[in-house]
């Protein structure tokens, strides 16, 4: 089994030389050929390449965008990368600060030995974020949840098959939120419990401003309901308020409304033709081992 582990990098090298220490230590005794391939999402910071051997990984490639596109987008074109350009059998998208443990690689590949051609996701049980992030995320759960009927409990961190990354890489959507895209195309999961590790080093670069931004790019892929829900939210509205309408009770349709006009500019980022060159925008490619 050819097995292709994904990474999307900006700057923060030292943590991606640790995950590659830890991956390499998780990979004894491990049957399948594994490779690594890092996308170097046009860093500004020099990388210090240390002198390991890596033994347990098949090879490590590092490809370095030449403009900066955002981590969604970096792990859009490794999966393009690797669909056209690469012998793979599954590939595991991963964050490369520490936050999705290297230590539950093994448990995707457990189960891809006794199943089958399924994604995997690492559903999310546990988080190591402050007691305020943990709830601005459930309310971001929530809000997926009402206004798309999808109950997303997963990031990048999964396991896909190759007919699965086909699928991705011919959807509009993965250039726009990976999560939202894999739960438009897949409506079945295998579904293994994940915690969500603390960061290698610094702060974690999820703040409420992306969280909301990460919700919004969810909900866009699933516009069609949105509207439709938000739609019979404001008729419904309407008529209970009708009888007491004022500024302060049209508060929520003001919030509904912005919120129209920020999905509705995030749906342009299902931009397919700038998908399909995402490719042309690696400069160049270094090969670690």
């Amino acid at each position: 089994m050819k097995i292709k582990i994904l990474i999307p990098v900006f700057n923060d090298w030292q943590s991606v030389f640790k995950l590659l220490d830890e991956i390499n230590l998780r990979l004894k005794n491990l049957e399948h050929e594994v490779s690594v391939i890092i996308i170097n999402d046009a860093s500004n910071h020099d990388r210090e390449d240390e002198d390991k051997d890596f033994e347990n990984i098949n090879s490590v490639k590092i490809l370095n965008m030449k403009i900066n596109q955002g981590h969604g987008r970096c792990i859009a074109t490794g999966l393009k990368y690797i669909f056209e350009k690469e012998d793979f059998d599954y590939v595991i998208p991963m964050d490369g600060d520490g936050e999705d443990r290297p230590e539950e690689i093994k448990n995707f590949i457990d189960k891809i030995s006794n199943s089958n051609i399924k994604p995997i996701v690492g559903e999310r049980v546990k988080r190591s974020e402050d007691l305020i992030f943990k709830i601005c995320y459930q309310l971001h759960k929530l809000i997926t949840l009402t206004f798309t009927g999808k109950t997303i409990k997963f990031g990048n961190f999964t396991c896909l098959p190759k007919s699965t990354v086909e699928k991705m890489v011919n959807e509009k959507a993965t250039w726009n939120s990976f999560s939202g895209s894999l739960s438009k195309i897949e409506n079945n999961f295998i579904k293994i419990p994940s915690i969500r590790g603390a960061r290698y080093f610094g702060p974690s670069k999820m703040n409420f401003y992306n969280l909301i931004k990460h919700s919004l790019s969810i909900i866009s892929v699933f516009r069609n309901t949105f509207l439709i829900r938000s739609a019979i939210f404001i008729v419904l509205y309407i008529l209970f308020i009708k009888s007491n309408a004022s500024i302060i009770t049209a508060i929520p349709l003001i919030f509904l409304l912005v919120a129209v006009y920020l999905i509705s500019n995030l749906a342009l980022r299902e931009n397919m033709s700038e998908f399909d060159k995402a490719l042309s925008y690696i400069n160049n490619i270094d090969n670690l081992k």
